[in-house]
């Protein structure tokens, strides 16, 4: 394993779109810095549906002040990657790819971040992780199985199969109409009485309509209760059912690396949300130098930041750590 005898002033954690952004601000405050990433390059964003259309426009995505242009008003997963690639490669970004961070230990002076590849040393820190990596359980016998997914990606996969979808979010019914349109048998299975209210305004009269027209079966007030590899069962209103069924879509949220958090010492919440302790101004941690950045410092409450209203981050911690070096820069991101 490599080791770096030089510490560096600012070791990031995570190479999604405000890990980016924290890296630019490093960079324009003349700070050392290195982003470490645990899969590819805004791996959360990779990993979105392939037809994903974004609910903010182009310009609500942008940092570095490099203008996002976009073909259409709200951009796609496609043309998201290709702008993050690009400001990855017009700020020659320090980023280590396909390197994940097991450790970070706080000493007298810096903290000591140990990956799968490396051990590096570092006066700062920074987790920006999102929240993408870890899926809500369903905790249910059969979720185990191959025909179970909590991901996302390609209706084509689906023609002819008979789908159960569970949720009412943005990622459910996106599934449910797109596989219904490539010719699957579509379930749609929900907690609640209704569809999400936060699903896309362009797409709730869609699936409402589907729905009315008994091309998406939906069942409400609904859970299922244990997935075999020919069919499912769900309890409904009406009583427990049975349903012969090819694949599970368990598209129920996804949540922080809680675990990694507490293991590196950042407390949590003690109520549901499990909000990471950190200072609203300064983004900085109980855990003095350490700070978090984007949709990780929501906890649970992951509709609370997004790319739009946290790029913001990374001009907070740059500005904490130069005070602390006696200094001030306000960077654009």
């Amino acid at each position: 394993m490599e080791i770096s005898s030089a510490s560096i002033d600012v070791l990031i954690i995570g190479g999604g779109p405000i890990g980016l952004a924290c890296g630019i601000a490093a960079k324009a405050a003349g700070l050392t810095y290195l982003i470490v990433e645990r899969g590819c390059l805004v791996n959360s964003l990779y990993r979105y549906p392939q037809n994903m259309t974004f609910f903010s426009t182009s310009e609500r995505l942008e940092i570095g002040n490099i203008p996002f242009v976009s073909t259409s008003p709200k951009p796609k997963r496609a043309e998201a990657l290709e702008y993050y690639r690009r400001i990855q490669q017009q700020f020659e970004l320090n980023i280590h790819l396909f390197e994940e961070v097991t450790l970070v230990k706080k000493g007298a002076c810096d903290f000591t971040v140990s990956t799968l590849k490396a051990t590096y040393a570092a006066r700062h820190v920074i987790v920006a992780t999102g929240f993408y990596d870890i899926p809500c359980l369903l905790d249910i016998a059969g979720e185990e199985l191959p025909k179970v997914s909590h991901y996302y990606n390609d209706p084509h996969y689906y023609a002819g199969q008979k789908v159960v979808v569970v949720g009412a979010s943005n990622s459910s019914i996106d599934a449910a109409l797109e596989t219904y349109r490539k010719g699957a048998d579509v379930t749609l299975v929900v907690r609640g009485e209704q569809i999400g209210p936060r699903v896309k305004y362009w797409v709730r009269p869609d699936i409402e309509n589907r729905i009315a027209n008994g091309e998406v079966r939906a069942l409400f007030n609904s859970r299922l209760t244990e997935i075999r590899p020919k069919e499912v069962d769900i309890l409904t209103p009406e009583g427990p059912i049975t349903i012969d069924n090819d694949f599970v879509l368990a598209l129920t949220g996804y949540q922080p690396d809680f675990a990694f958090l507490e293991k590196i010492g950042i407390s949590l919440a003690p109520d549901p949300s499990r909000v990471p302790f950190h200072h609203p101004e300064t983004m900085e941690t109980n855990i003095p130098g350490l700070f978090l950045a984007g949709v990780v410092c929501g906890g649970m409450n992951t509709h609370l930041w997004f790319i739009e209203n946290s790029r913001i981050h990374a001009q907070q911690i740059v500005n904490r750590i130069l005070q602390g070096n006696g200094q001030r820069l306000e960077v654009d991101n």
